[in-house]
């Protein structure tokens, strides 16, 4: 698992508060900015948007994750989630996330930016279903 300073730690985080702002949510009332960090330095970031036709909406976690593909990038090694009460990705997120790397360091706060939990993608989807389940 990759290790943080405390300076990268925070940072992270404030820029994933800043991202909820842009938010979209006026259905679940529920700003979530995610920041993702490439192994290459890469940030990008997601912020989540909703739609009047639910399933059309997508998830801050995948915004940052979509957009860091769509630039070319595959390795990542942090993602910092934003929640007003720092609820934990949901489950579409996950398996998303575990596509690209069950070692990427998660790391969940609060709308104050108060970390409220560190963790691996591995740890919040055990028995992930991954691309080696698809090798023969």
């Amino acid at each position: 698992m990759i290790k943080l300073s405390d300076d990268e730690r925070r940072l992270l985080i404030d820029l994933a508060k800043e991202t909820r702002r842009r938010a979209y949510a006026p259905y679940s009332n529920y700003p979530v900015g995610a920041v993702l960090r490439t192994r290459s330095g890469r940030i990008f970031t997601g912020c989540n948007v909703e739609n009047a036709a639910y399933p059309a909406s997508m998830c801050a976690e995948r915004t940052a994750i979509f957009k860091a593909i769509s630039e070319g990038e595959r390795d990542f090694d942090v993602i910092a989630v934003v929640t007003p009460n720092g609820g934990t990705p949901c489950g579409s997120c996950r398996q998303v996330m575990a596509e690209f790397g069950l070692d990427t360091l998660v790391l969940v706060a609060d709308a104050d930016g108060r970390l409220v939990l560190e963790t691996t993608v591995a740890a919040l989807l055990p028995g992930a279903f991954t691309p080696k389940d698809l090798k023969k």
